[in-house]
């Protein structure tokens, strides 16, 4: 049987996926929980999401959203509109908390990375 895995070794994991995406673009947390072969896992990539700012390095929570591409994240920020700023000032656009043309920004990190 193998080890539980630790929030705090799976965050790491998590973090590292998200540092990944580029600018102006967008992923998802299912797709990051995918990547890193834990697909039932996007709860958890949102919660280490929530806990980013305790990273060692500068986490783009920003770039995180769910499936629809609504930004459902955005309370955990210290401002709500935090969340939206940061992605327009990469060009990326929302209407009402869900960012425009998702299907074209969207970074797949399976295909991208391959898995962790």
């Amino acid at each position: 049987m193998s080890e539980p895995i630790k929030h705090s070794d799976f965050f790491e994991r998590v973090w590292q996926v998200v540092l990944e995406i580029p600018a102006g673009r967008v992923t998802s947390y299912g797709a990051v929980a995918k990547a890193l072969g834990a697909a039932k896992s996007s709860r958890m990539v949102g919660y280490a999401m929530n806990a980013s700012h305790t990273a060692p390095v500068d986490v783009p929570a920003h770039r995180v959203v769910n499936r629809k591409g609504i930004l459902t994240g955005k309370h955990h920020f210290s401002n709500p509109d935090e969340m939206q700023n940061k992605l327009e000032a990469e060009g990326v656009a929302v209407i009402d908390d869900q960012v425009q043309n998702f299907e074209k920004l969207f970074w797949n990190p399976t295909e991208e990375l391959g898995r962790f």
